[in-house]
């Protein structure tokens, strides 16, 4: 390890950083979007609390996986304030949101 990145102690995100966020987001809510279609938001018949739930958890984890493209690109006036993780913890939260509303929706 260099002495200058000891003494920073902030490692750079590595190349195609936000590349791959953007890509596993947009490739997450493919995955969401395909779900709800085959999970029947379109039937008809009345709703429960458990299907509210799901689509409740749904739309937030699309929230959660539409602002990592927003929050990776956007411009910092420093360099070393690269906003690569706080766009992976958004990926993270929006893939569990997406993965419980699955879990809600097949036990449920």
């Amino acid at each position: 390890m260099d002495q200058s990145m000891r003494e920073e102690g902030k490692l750079r995100a590595p190349a195609g950083s936000v590349t791959g966020l953007c890509s596993a987001s947009a490739t997450m809510f493919a995955v969401g979007m395909a779900f709800l279609g085959y999970w029947g938001v379109y039937e008809q018949g009345r709703w429960h609390v458990s299907d509210y739930l799901v689509v409740g958890l749904a739309l937030l984890g699309f929230a959660a996986l539409g602002c990592v493209p927003l929050i990776v690109t956007t411009p910092v006036a420093d360099e070393e304030a690269e906003k690569v993780v706080e766009a992976r913890r958004a990926l993270a939260l929006g893939i569990a949101l997406i993965w419980l509303s699955l879990v809600v929706a097949v036990i449920v």
